[in-house]
Order: C-alpha cells, then sequence, then structure tokens
C-alpha cells in the first residue's frame, strides 16, 4: 500500500485570500440576516449590479455594503460602510453651517458627517474594518447609523430650512 502524499501546501497568500474571502460571505451573510430580521427582502433591498442594500428607516434612506481596498503587495482589506443622505450643501453661511456639522460629529457617537466626493450631499456615514466582526456588532452598527440619520435628516432640515432641497 503506498503512503498518502499530501498535497501540495497553498501558497500564503491562497490561503490569506481564502480567509479574506470567507470572512467577506460571512459578514454578507449578516447583513442579509439583519435585513430579513428587520421585515425586508433581499429581492426589495439588494442591488447586485452595486453589490448593496438599500432601503428605508423613517425618513432616512440608508445603503450598506462591504469596500475592498486591495494594496500593492497583494493583501487587502475590507470594510463595512453605511451611509445615509440627509441634505444638500447650502449655498449661503457655510462657515457656520460647517461648524455645525462638526460639532454634531463630536455628539453623535460612532457616526461621522461627511461629503462625499463630487456630491454636495451631505451624509451620516459609519465604516468599520470587518475583521473580527460578529452578527451583534453588525447589528449594532446599522441600527446606530438608522436611529442617527433618520434623526438628523430632520433636525438639519428644520434647522436650516431654505438650504435643503
Amino acid at each position: 500500500m503506498e503512503p498518502i502524499k499530501n498535497p501540495t501546501p497553498a501558497r500564503p497568500d491562497d490561503v490569506q485570500a481564502a480567509a479574506y474571502n470567507e470572512q467577506y460571505n460571512r459578514v454578507t451573510t449578516m447583513i442579509q440576516h439583519y435585513v430579513e430580521s428587520i421585515g425586508l427582502t433581499k429581492e426589495s433591498t439588494y442591488n447586485p449590479k452595486n453589490s448593496n442594500w438599500l432601503w428605508k428607516n423613517g425618513s432616512a434612506t440608508i445603503e450598506v455594503f462591504i469596500q475592498t481596498i486591495n494594496f500593492p503587495n497583494g493583501s487587502r482589506r475590507d470594510y463595512l460602510r453605511i451611509f445615509s443622505p440627509l441634505l444638500e450643501i447650502p449655498t449661503n453661511n457655510l462657515l457656520s453651517f460647517y461648524r455645525h456639522l462638526l460639532e454634531l460629529n463630536d455628539l453623535r457617537l460612532g457616526v461621522k458627517l461627511c461629503i462625499a466626493p463630487k456630491t454636495q450631499t451631505v451624509y451620516a456615514t459609519y465604516e468599520r474594518d470587518i475583521r473580527g466582526m460578529d452578527y451583534q456588532e453588525l447589528t449594532t452598527c446599522i441600527v446606530d447609523l438608522e436611529l442617527w440619520a433618520d434623526e438628523l435628516d430632520d433636525q438639519l432640515k428644520e434647522q436650516f430650512p431654505n438650504w435643503s432641497n
């Protein structure tokens, strides 16, 4: 009887890529479970072309996706990203408006306010590397962003009624 031959060992970069893919797939599954837990379906929320989920929470539109950043050395990092558009940037009193947004960044823990490149829209956003993320943390991130976005979009539009569309 011949001894069993070991398969060629995986290259370290193959093992790392497989781990990244497994983690990415695990978090994707967790996002889908969250969507279903709030009574929505994959068909009504998931856009395969953009690989994102989109739904409403109160007056806020919530977008969730995983963004992959590839590095020249072949490694990568995957980030959970959650966005919600809040209002359009005003055309006047910009200094006081931006100051107010920075002050809100200090008060709204875990959520930051930003302006996406090449847009005139203020977004509430949350980002986190998916390494080590479990379902409880994922739901906390999404629920927090949903809460703050629904509150902030209304609050900012009320405070700056002539500045939003």
